[in-house]
């Protein structure tokens, strides 16, 4: 299951980000969107988990938490069609 995470601050990096999430289950695969001109991240990314159950339950222990100053937005990635 993949989760979209936004919110994330600028300095912040995908092993980072990994890190937090990975408490809660396996981690598949950690991206943080970059800016493809200046390479500043975009504020935004996707964290994808082995099983539902677990990334459910990072939706739900990480939803509004702070990770360097700013509230995480978590939820439930939507693919694009």
């Amino acid at each position: 299951m993949k989760l979209f995470v936004k919110n994330i601050e600028g300095s912040v990096n995908e092993i980072l980000l990994e890190s937090i999430f990975k408490q809660f289950g396996e981690v598949l695969q950690t991206k943080i969107i970059y800016d493809t001109i200046t390479w500043e991240s975009r504020g935004f990314g996707f964290v994808e988990f082995r099983k539902q159950d677990e990334a459910l339950k990072a939706i739900e222990g990480l939803n509004g938490k702070e990770l360097v100053g700013k509230k995480l937005m978590v939820s439930e990635a939507i693919e694009k069609r």
